[in-house]
């Protein structure tokens, strides 16, 4: 390759690279905004992640569209081919946790118009949800920087986030059978739990990608990210 279309290439990898972590952000605000607005009860700001759930997508469609123009056009080798096909993974996951925002912003909005709430609202989701970010946060820091320690951290955090699921559902369990008028609520809210707990799925993922990108070593579904986690 010459050194003009080297350079080109670099331009083009860099411009993805930038999308991707602006979509990172856009996707790390909407959670936090869903899940301060279930806290509030604020219904403008549940509307309002509603509503931009629609450039989360417009997002993923751009950069899948960089990403194939790319290969198509520069026939990328070995660890740049790696970078596009896990900037490929990464945009997935994060029109997911977009997707798990609205959500969150969604049945939030329920739950609050419905009124004549029985179930105090939970300190429990809270927690949940200060995990959650904080661990796409990270994984989005770790992306940044390409920083494979970092990545393993969020992969082991994830446990954090399935024990408070875990406690939130037998909360809520509890309530559900000592009064059957909570029942509904109660699978309401835990949908937002459960929402929310796919977060940190998804920034797992996202780290995982990490270690892809700079090892060339993929941990997905093989135990190895959990093994990779604990080193």
């Amino acid at each position: 390759m010459s050194d003009h279309l080297s350079k080109q290439f670099d331009l083009e990898l860099e411009h993805i690279r930038t999308r991707l972590l602006q979509m990172g952000g856009l996707v790390e605000n909407q959670v936090q905004a869903a899940i301060d607005a279930f806290s509030s009860g604020n219904l403008e700001a549940m509307q309002q992640v509603i509503d931009r759930d629609r450039e989360v997508d417009a997002n993923e469609v751009g950069i899948d569209e960089d990403c194939t123009l790319l290969i198509a056009r520069r026939q990328p080798t070995a660890r740049d081919l790696r970078l596009v096909m896990a900037v490929s993974r990464i945009v997935t996951d994060l029109e997911r946790v977009g997707d798990k925002a609205a959500k969150i912003a969604t049945m939030s909005r329920k739950l609050h118009q419905g009124g004549n709430q029985r179930i105090p609202r939970l300190s429990d989701i809270r927690h949940c949800g200060r995990l959650a970010t904080d661990m796409l946060q990270s994984a989005l820091d770790s992306l940044a920087r390409m920083d494979v320690a970092a990545a393993r951290q969020v992969i082991g955090a994830d446990k954090a986030i399935d024990a408070a699921f875990n406690a939130i559902l037998r909360q809520l369990i509890t309530y559900m059978m000592e009064d059957p008028r909570t029942i509904s609520e109660a699978l309401d809210i835990i949908w937002i739990a459960k929402a929310i707990e796919r977060v940190g799925d998804h920034a797992a993922n996202i780290a995982e990608n990490v270690i892809y990108i700079v090892s060339g070593v993929d941990v997905r579904h093989s135990g190895a990210a959990r093994k990779v986690a604990s080193e």
